[in-house]
């Protein structure tokens, strides 16, 4: 995966979240601070969650915005924020987000590779377990 599309800042290890909006929230808050997309990309990704759950499996969610929120993607990146209590995600326990901002159709590419990665239970188990953000630079980024 691009080494470009995860800024260390957006690795947040430690969070928690009361339900599944609020860990939405905390991963596009994750995006705006490091400057990729803009506020209203937040809601755009509740928005999404709303008609589709962004749940992969394996304690892993991947929310990311709508197609109409594209003119608030600044540039393609990630974040990746855990919930090492989990969230109840529809009855499923969600420990791991992986936030994605991608412009035009970039995001496609983006969750076939992070699917890849969280598709080897080894590597999937690495990342939900990661307590420093070098792991899972060295995880994304190779």
């Amino acid at each position: 995966m691009r080494d470009d599309l995860l800024d260390p800042r957006a690795v947040l290890l430690r969070e928690s979240a009361p339900d599944r909006a609020a860990a939405i929230r905390r991963c596009g808050r994750a995006l705006v601070e490091v400057g990729a997309v803009a506020e209203p990309y937040i809601e755009a990704m509740l928005e999404r969650e709303r008609s589709l759950s962004t749940y992969v499996g394996e304690g892993v969610a991947i929310p990311h915005g709508t197609g109409a929120a594209k003119a608030d993607i600044l540039r393609d990146a990630l974040c990746v924020v855990r919930f090492p209590a989990g969230v109840d995600w529809d009855g499923e326990r969600v420990t791991l987000c992986v936030g994605i901002a991608a412009k035009d159709n970039g995001h496609v590419p983006l969750l076939a590779e992070l699917a890849e990665i969280l598709l080897d239970p080894e590597r999937a188990r690495a990342l939900r377990e990661a307590t420093e953000v070098s792991h899972v630079m060295k995880e994304l980024t190779g």
